[in-house]
């Protein structure tokens, strides 16, 4: 596993010359779904991560949400327990925003939820009222108690 962290994979080169030659989503594109179905065996989800990187998934289907090169930190606290901070994810839908107040303050936020099997896993930052907060928006947490490791862990 330590190649294949010096040599990109194939599927990532695919992924960047696709984005730089158009603007539509790698992972719902209709040039690559043969590809990205290859990478797991008997289940379909709207988007697979590559094989080659270190991934996170639903615990509940093992549905990829994330790429670990998107984790941004895992110092957050949620409903549940611990919790990670990503920049993006895959196959996750988002409820509507609501006012919260969470441990850092006043937030809007928007409950995500797994594409596949519908299970909560955390929330979406649509806005934050404290400035300090602000790097935050845009943002999604992720419960460690709805997600497992996948891929070149050791």
């Amino acid at each position: 596993t330590a190649l294949a962290c010096i040599f990109q994979c194939f599927f990532c080169q695919r992924v960047q010359q696709s984005r730089s030659s158009s603007s539509a989503s790698p992972e719902l594109s209709e040039e690559h779904p043969a590809e990205m179905v290859k990478m797991t065996k008997s289940k379909t989800f709207q988007a697979y991560l590559p094989n080659c990187h270190r991934t996170y998934s639903c615990i509940h289907c093992r549905a990829h949400l994330a790429n670990h090169d998107e984790l941004i930190s895992k110092s957050f606290q949620g409903s549940q327990g611990r919790a990670y901070l990503f920049n993006s994810v895959v196959n996750v839908g988002c409820g509507p925003a609501e006012e919260r107040v969470l441990l850092t303050g006043l937030h809007a936020v928007a409950d995500i939820y797994c594409e596949n099997c519908k299970t909560t896993l955390g929330w979406k930052y649509e806005h934050a009222f404290e400035s300090s907060q602000k790097y935050k928006e845009g943002k999604f947490i992720i419960e460690l108690a709805h997600m497992i490791k996948d891929n070149g862990w050791e």
